[in-house]
């Protein structure tokens, strides 16, 4: 662009400015408000989409006016000099166009907000800004940017505006992103055109808004324009060579000495002046002398008054403060007197009331009372200093003697009332079983009497911890009566009512009827079950009686009560009775109190004692009827036992551990008999085939896993190794009665009892084991039995190739026919004398082995290993001639030898 186009552009953009500034002035006429500049601007701010994503930028004309306004005045005192002040705000007015060119205000900014003027980094040519006000912090749009027309009009705005705020708000903006000295370079070679240079004079705005056309004047200029031409002229008259310094150093310190003359003269011309001065100040002076008397004499008088007062008002104090403290005092003493107060009605029913069931109300309203007060006069309820008074002491042993008149008489009444509740159940028959009639317990309509005192209970115990003890005795003893009592009739008429068939508990005879017992049948004999009801009728009714004698009684513990054990869905009574603190409220345990629970188990004992016995007595009957049967009882036991693991009181788990322990004492004494009577088996007797205790055993061990309920299997595998291992002993110690025959009996014994365990070694892993043993003594026992077979006719033909081995150790194959004993006429004679009618030699051990053999089903399979065993041989002995004697052939071959078996007809 050309020097004239450049200048054109000029002077119409400073015409249309000058239209701006006329049209601006007019909108603000009718206002109290001056124009101080008007500018051109585009205004582009971002749009936002929903995401938060800028999506595009628009860009609109906007005209930015900077004016000044009139706010108010007021009267300030500084020292003796008072002036006025006009305060004047510098808004920023933003208008739109509409309509064309008409103009619309669209945005009013007050300078004083603002905070900050940053460069927009993405415009390289400068002229976009953004302004940023501290009260638009928490606008939810981005600022906008102004974008001006030139670096001219953004200098003249940006220089504009950091003057007005430094002169009249007190503080400049911050500039970001701009080049401070290049603008302050701009206002000094503009500063004509700037529309102010100082503090805005308030003499060119009215008060009274008659001339709003005024112009804004400047009311002083840092540095005048003559000012500046002299310091230019006088600036310019010197050299500032580095050589001149001095000299002009020399010559400005005498124009100095000239000027201090100079005033010096002028201060020694204005004498009569100062001695005036002088004089209105010693004048002055003597005023403030005397003025200063009279304060000192005032502040005197001022200090005795104030003493005067200050006595007033702590005599004052004191008198509010005794008033106080004496009402104060009134109020406590009536409240001490309330509370050391026995109410009459009380201290009737606590010294004679009675304790009939309508009644108990008021008693336990009256302990709530006794606990209340004797937990009142204790700290930090009542103050320490109340301790020693009389009038405390002497009510708290009144009511130290009401408590003990009413926890003796509330005793002697519950003694009373467990032992005549209890002899009175035990006096009606009604409540136990009888001739042909079985009766479950039931406690309901005792454990209802009872919790109707289950409330003074919990007081006794708050107010005298020592006096449940007695009454825990007296209650255990009476109610272990009554146990006792049911369980002996319950256990009496329960085997009264079992109709069995009595055995005599020999091991052979308990095997009898195993046969007809399913696979996976279960124990449904009318002794296992009798067992059974006991256990379900009685373990629950004990486990209740513990949990309600636990509540009723107050031990501090958690519930007693454990998950039902055996599948039992009986009803259960609600006897949670829980302590409770002095205002009435439960107290909830959290955690277990092992003092308490010691007491507890100890006490429980004391109920619980001798009812074992009975249930002991249907152990042994049960026994003495069919000892299998303590493998389904042991079951049941211990099913119930794994359910009440988490039981806290100790005497229910003990009970069934007894009972656990009493009928493995007795399955083991079966076990033993049984083992004894195998051990006895036909001692000092030559014994033939399969023994009787094998398959006595076998249904045995079928009827011992239909008994198995889940967790008897441990006692039941205890006993399959006791008496499998005495039966293989047993077995060995017969075998050796005969040597003979020895191989034979233990082959036929052990397949008897691989072939009659063979099913049940598959599901039980101890079985399984001794059937391993018994495989692995049948295979040595059948490998011993076939080489004596062979031996029998074949003994001299392999002992000479066995010698022939032996004999290889130490010389080679071609010096064997040359040694003693090892020549070819010995070889010949030995295979004449072996092989001589070998056909009729197998016959005749085959019918040997016939003939030992006592179970038919064992003969095909041990000849088919004989068969094995000997054409291995047979091919090891032609293997060896051929290497030994290659001119000697072996008649019959191994070929030949496997046809002759195959031809053998039996």
């Amino acid at each position: 662009m050309s020097a004239m186009q450049q200048q054109q552009q000029q002077q119409q953009q400073l015409g249309d400015d000058g239209d701006l500034q006329g049209s601006v002035e007019a909108f603000f006429a009718n206002t109290d408000s001056a124009v101080l500049m008007a500018f051109r601007v585009a205004k582009s701010q971002a749009s936002w989409s929903v995401a938060g994503r800028r999506t595009r930028l628009t860009t609109k004309p906007r005209i930015l006016v900077v004016t000044v306004s009139v706010l108010g005045a007021y009267l300030r005192c500084w020292l003796s000099i008072a002036a006025v002040y006009i305060f004047c705000v510098f808004p920023v007015h933003l208008f739109r166009y509409f309509c064309g060119n008409l103009m619309q205000l669209a945005k009013l900014y007050k300078l004083k907000h603002l905070i900050k003027v940053e460069a927009v980094s993405s415009d390289n040519t400068g002229c976009s800004f953004v302004m940023g006000f501290d009260n638009l912090k928490n606008q939810r749009v981005a600022p906008p940017q102004w974008n001006m027309r030139t670096l001219d009009d953004r200098n003249r705005l940006l220089t504009g505006i950091l003057k007005l705020c430094k002169e009249n708000v007190g503080r400049i903006p911050k500039i970001i992103g701009m080049d401070v000295v290049e603008m302050a370079l701009w206002a000094q070679a503009n500063a004509k055109s700037l529309p102010i240079g100082g503090p805005v004079s308030t003499d060119a705005i009215e008060a009274g808004g008659e001339e709003k056309d005024a112009k804004v004047t400047v009311e002083r200029e840092l540095v005048s324009k003559a000012e500046e031409d002299d310091m230019e002229a006088l600036l310019g008259t010197y050299v500032m060579g580095i050589d001149e310094a001095e000299a002009f150093s020399e010559r400005l310190k005498r124009e100095l000495t000239a000027l201090e003359a100079a005033n010096v003269h002028a201060i020694l011309e204005s004498e009569p002046l100062v001695e005036e001065v002088l004089l209105q100040l010693d004048a002055a002076q003597s005023s403030v002398d005397d003025m200063d008397e009279w304060l000192g004499i005032f502040n005197v008088k001022l200090r005795h008054m104030r003493e005067d007062i200050e006595s007033i008002e702590a005599r004052n104090n004191m008198l509010e403060m005794q008033a106080q403290n004496n009402g104060a005092l009134v109020q406590e003493m009536d409240t001490l007197l309330e509370r050391l107060r026995v109410p009459p009605e009380y201290a009737a029913i606590l010294t004679g009331g009675t304790f009939e069931e309508a009644r108990m109300p008021q008693n336990v309203e009256a302990c709530d009372w006794l606990a209340g007060a004797l937990h009142g006069l204790e700290p930090p309820f009542l103050d320490a200093n109340y301790a020693t008074m009389r009038a405390v002491k002497d009510k708290r042993a009144e009511l130290e003697k009401l408590k003990a008149t009413f926890v003796r008489r509330a005793s002697d009444f519950l003694r009373s009332y467990f032992s005549n509740l209890v002899d009175f159940m035990i006096s009606d028959k009604s409540y136990f079983s009888q001739r042909g009639q079985l009766k479950r317990p039931d406690h309901a309509d005792l454990r209802f009497k009872c919790r109707t005192y289950a409330r003074m209970l919990q007081h006794l115990k708050t107010l005298d911890r020592n006096s449940l003890d007695p009454l825990r005795k007296a209650y255990c003893h009476s109610l272990n009566l009554l146990l006792r009592r049911e369980a002996r009739e319950f256990a009496n008429e329960l085997r009264a009512s079992t109709k069995v068939l009595k055995s005599t508990g020999a091991w052979l005879d308990s095997t009898q009827g195993g046969a007809t017992q399913g696979a996976g049948g279960g124990d449904n004999s009318p002794v296992s079950e009798a067992y059974a009801k006991m256990l379900r009728i009685f373990i629950p009714l004990l486990v209740d009686e513990s949990s309600f004698f636990a509540s009723f009684m107050c031990f501090e513990v958690l519930p007693l009560n454990p998950p039902s054990a055996g599948g039992d869905d009986d009803d259960k009574d609600d006897d949670d009775i829980s302590a409770m603190e002095m205002d009435g409220t439960d107290i909830k345990s959290s955690e277990q109190n092992p003092a308490e629970l010691e007491s507890l188990n100890q006490s429980l004992q004391e109920l619980l004692e001798g009812i074992q016995e009975d249930f002991y007595a249907v152990v042994d009957w049960a026994y003495k009827i069919d000892p299998l049967r303590c493998i389904s009882m042991q079951g049941v036991t211990e099913r119930y036992l794994s359910g009440h693991k988490a039981d806290a009181a100790g005497f229910v788990r003990r009970l069934l551990a007894d009972l656990q322990s009493r009928i493995s004492f007795q399955f083991n004494r079966f076990v033993d008999e049984a083992k004894f009577q195998i051990e006895r088996h036909d001692r000092n007797v030559k014994q033939m085939g399969v023994l009787s205790y094998i398959p006595i055993f076998a249904s045995l061990a079928g009827r011992m896993e239909n008994l198995i309920q889940e967790n008897s299997r441990d006692m039941v595998d205890q006993a399959y190794m006791k008496l499998v291992g005495t039966m293989f002993t047993v077995l060995e110690r017969i075998a050796q009665v005969d040597p003979k025959y020895v191989d034979v009996l233990l082959l036929e014994n052990y397949a008897a009892f691989q072939n009659s365990m063979f099913d049940l070694a598959n599901v039980v892993p101890t079985l399984a084991r001794f059937y391993q043993q018994a495989s692995e003594a049948y295979e040595q026992a059948c490998t011993r039995y076939i080489n004596s077979v062979i031996n029998y006719q074949f003994e001299k033909l392999f002992q000479f190739a066995q010698r022939v081995e032996n004999l290889l150790y130490t010389i080679s194959p071609e010096e064997v026919p040359f040694q003693l004993g090892f020549s070819k006429m010995d070889l010949r004679k030995i295979l004449k004398t072996s092989l001589a009618g070998v056909e009729k030699v197998l016959q005749g051990l085959y019918k040997r082995m016939q003939k030992h053999l006592t179970s038919e089903e064992l003969l095909p399979s041990l000849w088919e290993k004989f068969k094995e065993d000997f054409l291995d041989k047979y091919e090891s002995l032609e293997a060896l001639l051929m290497k030994c004697y290659p001119n000697e052939a072996l008649s019959p071959s191994s070929l030949e030898m496997k046809e002759i078996f195959k031809a053998l007809v039996f």
